[in-house]
């Protein structure tokens, strides 16, 4: 048991997860302190309150802390964005070519639709000319 342990813990994506919960968690943090230290004293000059965590509504006695649920918000909508911004970046990689496959001897496999395309469009400049000539 100990040794598929040691295997399961030494493949790459493993450590890599582990690696990111890591990050992930440390970005957490740094996001959520931006929002406390930073945005809810901005935000706080703006509505007349400095500290939004203290912003509560009582109904029939139930208190609603209404300034942590707009911070975990804030949190949220951050995070969120910065996901978006690595995803986007990511397909851009991807949409450039960073990803080619390439064969045992190191040369680039051509994508089938990109030579297909570029097969149509060589078609198309053909069939362009032809009808230029044609013309005159």
């Amino acid at each position: 048991m100990f040794k598929e342990f040691q295997e399961f813990i030494s493949r790459g994506t493993v450590i890599d997860l582990a690696v990111g919960v890591i990050v992930g968690a440390a970005f957490n943090s740094l996001v959520s302190a931006t929002t406390t230290y930073l945005l809810n004293p901005l935000i706080g000059l703006f509505i007349g309150q400095i500290d939004l965590s203290d912003m509560k509504f009582q109904v029939l006695g139930a208190n609603f802390l209404i300034g942590d649920f707009i911070n975990a918000l804030i949190n949220f909508l951050i995070i969120m964005f910065v996901v978006f911004m690595i995803v986007k970046m990511m397909n851009k990689m991807r949409r450039d070519g960073s990803r080619s496959k390439f064969d045992q001897n190191g040369d680039e496999i051509p994508d089938p639709q990109t030579e297909y395309l570029q097969q149509i469009r060589d078609l198309l400049r053909y069939q362009q000319r032809n009808d230029h000539n044609n013309r005159y």
